[in-house]
Formats: structure tokens, sequence, C-alpha cells
């Protein structure tokens, strides 16, 4: 009898634990529901714990970051060259496996290469930029070469958030003529006086009614303009803009998982009087940009800092929206393929007035188009376009009727198994009379600088 009432007595106890734990995990859930102390800060206690193990856990193996990918097979170089059809020119590439750009001619031969590891253009106390990913996760996403052999550069640390790390600007020995730390990322456009504008990104967590809907705190982007030499003129936070424009409604339709980074901004272009001409619904002196989350494209003015035009498409996680002489504009839709075999992404040229689509180039069964992040494309003077195909590691440029006239393929490989190819993060086609005499003449004697093969 008495051992029966121990065993009741044990049971109610442990019931009685339970019961208060229940209550416990509910009062939990309600207060973070609720956005009541101390729910928010145990969740982002949590999301900050999370994101600092994933920024550990990067930086033991690049090889598992998305700079890396399988390769589709072992071609290395130039694949396809029809000669005639390609529009002449050097082809100027970033990559994933180092802070480099190569320039290189029609065969693939490297005629010039800039390189500049982060660490020795960053030193603590340059920027908040506290703790950096080692050289090994740092490239240039994005890179501009001038006339005389400069080349302005976008670093960006992958496995870290914010992970835009700052610009250089290198002469043609990739030596470092200065530096900015504003955390720019993605993308920048250099106008005809010599102003850069450039994207960079940071956390914010002021709240207010309008932004109540976002997470607290958030990555929003801005818009910057930085002189020729480097120093900071203004800035444009992008969030509010577009909440105080008649397009705002595409900050209230940003999907669940895009809340803590709602516009994702990955394009800048400035509009100068050639772009203006025929396109409508931009003027010269004004930014296009992209917003990849709010699957949108937008205009700023920098004079007024207002949003004065934005549209949706058909497209999904868009990059490098250019505008054409016609005034249409051409842009890389990542996902917009999502229902055919051919892989997910495709180029579109659509009319931005009746936002009809007059052209389209997708992969076949055989070569699909396939880059979930990143890439661009090139409209070039002989009608050609040139595709950047970032997770394909690969430069394409076909014709009007969707055929390959050139192909090159990242000839890196890395990893155990040295079948990991580097992402070719952006390119794009200068023609053979773009640079100074002292960069023209390396060019002459590429045919004697072999392609740029190496098994890391």
């Amino acid at each position: 009898m008495r051992e029966r009432a121990f065993t009741l007595d044990n049971l109610l106890r442990a019931l009685f634990m339970l019961a208060i734990v229940a209550l416990i995990f509910v009062a939990g859930a309600a207060v973070t529901a609720a956005n009541i102390f101390p729910g928010p800060q145990i969740s982002k206690a949590i999301e900050a714990g999370t994101a600092l193990y994933g920024k550990l856990n990067a930086q033991h193996n690049v090889y598992q970051s998305d700079l890396w990918v399988p390769q589709r097979n072992d071609v290395q170089g130039v694949s396809v060259n029809r000669g005639a059809a390609v529009q002449e020119g050097l082809t100027l590439y970033t990559t994933g496996d180092k802070p480099s750009a190569y320039l290189i001619d029609a065969e693939g031969n490297v005629v010039h290469e800039w390189s500049r590891p982060f660490s020795t253009v960053w030193s603590p106390g340059k920027g908040d930029l506290q703790q950096p990913q080692p050289d090994s996760h740092v490239y240039f996403r994005h890179a501009h070469a001038f006339p005389n052999g400069d080349l302005l550069a976008i670093y960006e640390g992958v496995g870290d958030t914010p992970y835009g790390y700052g610009m250089v600007k290198l002469n043609r020995d990739s030596e470092v003529l200065w530096s900015y730390f504003g955390r720019t990322h993605h993308q920048f456009s250099v106008a005809p006086d010599g102003k850069i504008y450039a994207l960079t990104h940071a956390f914010m967590d002021d709240q207010t009614d309008r932004l109540g809907h976002l997470h607290n705190p958030r990555l929003e982007d801005f818009l910057v303009v930085l002189s020729p030499e480097g120093e900071e003129l203004e800035k444009f936070r992008l969030v509010t803009a577009l909440m105080d424009s008649r397009y705002r409604h595409m900050l209230y339709t940003v999907s669940g998982f895009a809340l803590g980074d709602p516009l994702h901004a990955n394009s800048v272009k400035y509009i100068d009087a050639d772009l203006a001409r025929n396109f409508a619904p931009g003027k010269e002196g004004q930014i296009l940009m992209s917003f990849r989350e709010a699957t949108g494209l937008a205009i700023l003015d920098p004079a007024t800092g207002e949003i004065t035009w934005a549209t949706r498409g058909p497209w999904l996680g868009q990059h490098d929206p250019d505008i054409l002489p016609n005034g249409n504009i051409l842009l890389f839709d990542n996902y917009g393929n999502f229902s055919d075999t051919a892989g997910v992404s495709r180029v579109l040229e659509f009319d931005p007035v009746t936002m009809n689509i007059v052209w389209r180039y997708q992969g076949s069964d055989e070569t699909p188009l396939e880059s979930r992040i990143r890439s661009d494309q090139q409209r070039l003077p002989n009608g050609n376009t040139l595709i950047t195909e970032s997770n394909g590691g690969r430069i394409i440029e076909v014709n009007r009727a969707g055929e390959t006239v050139w192909e090159y393929v990242n000839p890196v490989r890395g990893g155990p198994n040295g079948d990991l190819i580097p992402i070719i993060s952006w390119s794009e086609r200068l023609p053979d009379t773009y640079f100074d005499p002292a960069i023209a003449d390396s060019a002459s004697t590429a045919e004697t600088t072999p392609n740029r093969r190496k098994s890391l």
C-alpha cells in the first residue's frame, strides 16, 4: 500500500514538472510571437549564434562555399570559337578562386591580370569590418577597367554577413591607388564625370509603422556616390526611398523568407545621355537598379532621392538589367525558366513600356543555362550577347538565333578530387581599341602567354 502511494506521488510530481515546462514553453512562444521582452532578444541571440556558427564553419573549407561548384565536364579555356561570327575584342572577367581580374583574348590567353588579396588592403580600424574572412574566401565580385590600365573592383567575403567588404582602385601593376570600406557589394557604375555609383549594405534596427512587417534588425541597401578619388559624397537609403514612392507595394509583398533582407539590391547602372536617348522610363543622371527580393527594377533620381519608376516582370531572382540603345532592357533571369528542362535560367530582352518580351535566350537539354545566383550579360555591337553563367563557370557568346559562337570555361579546378570549378563572377567584352597602347601592346603578344590552367 505504501509502495503504491510512493509511485503515485512520483507520477504526480512528474506531471507537475511537465506542466511547468509546458507553461514555460507556451509563455516563451507567446512573448516571442507577441514581440514582448525577452522573446525578441532570445530570438536574435539564436540567430546571431547560428550566423556565427555558419561563418566559423564556412572558414574551414572554401570548397563548401558557393564560390565553387561541381564541374559539368573537363573542358578548360576556349571550347567554341566561330571566328568571324565572334565580336572582336578582349574579355575582362572576375572569378571566385581569388581576388583577380583577367583580360583574355579570343583564344583564352591571358593578356593582363590584376590581383590584390584583401588582407593587403584592409587593416583593423578601416571601416566597420571586425573580423574578415580569410583571403581564400574573398574575391572580386565586379570590376571596371580604365583605358590606362587602372582597375576598380569590389571585394565580397563569402560566408559572411554583411558580405560586402569594400572597393579598391588598382593601377595596371595591381598597386593600390585608393580603397573604400563602405561595405560595397554586387555592382557599381562609373559615370562620364568619373563619379562612382555603388551599392552598400548595413544592418538597420529602427522600427516604424511603415517598416513594421520587416525583420528587426535587417540587412538594408544603400546607394552611395563616390568621387573619382573614392571619397563618399552622398548616400541614399533605398528601403525608405521605395517606401516613400508610389511603388511601396513592392516592400509589402516581399516573401516571408526575405523579410531580413527585403530588397537585396544587386545592380546599379548610371543612365548617361546615350542610354537616356531612347529609354522612356528614365533620364540622364538617374540610376537604374535591380531589387532581387522585391522581384523589381527601379530608377532613383540622385537629384531628389526619389524612386521615379519601378516595374516587375516575368523574372525571378534577376540580375544585371542593361539599357540597350533601342531603349529596351536586357537582364539575366536566374529562375524564370524553372519549368523547362534546359536549365532554370534565361536572358530576356523586353520593352519597358509595353513589357513585351522581344528576345530571349535559354539553354538546351545538352547545354543547360543555369545559375541560381550572380550572372550577367552584355549586348555586343554585332548584335550578339555575351552571357556570364556564374554557376557553370563559363562565359558564352550567342547570336540572335541562340547559337553559341564562343565559349570560355574557367580553366581552374580545385577541391579534394580536383573536380570543382570556381564560379565566374562577372565578365565584359571590351573593344580592341579600348586600352592605351601599353595595354594593347601586351595584348598583341598574347599568343606567348598560356591559358590560366591551375589545380589548387
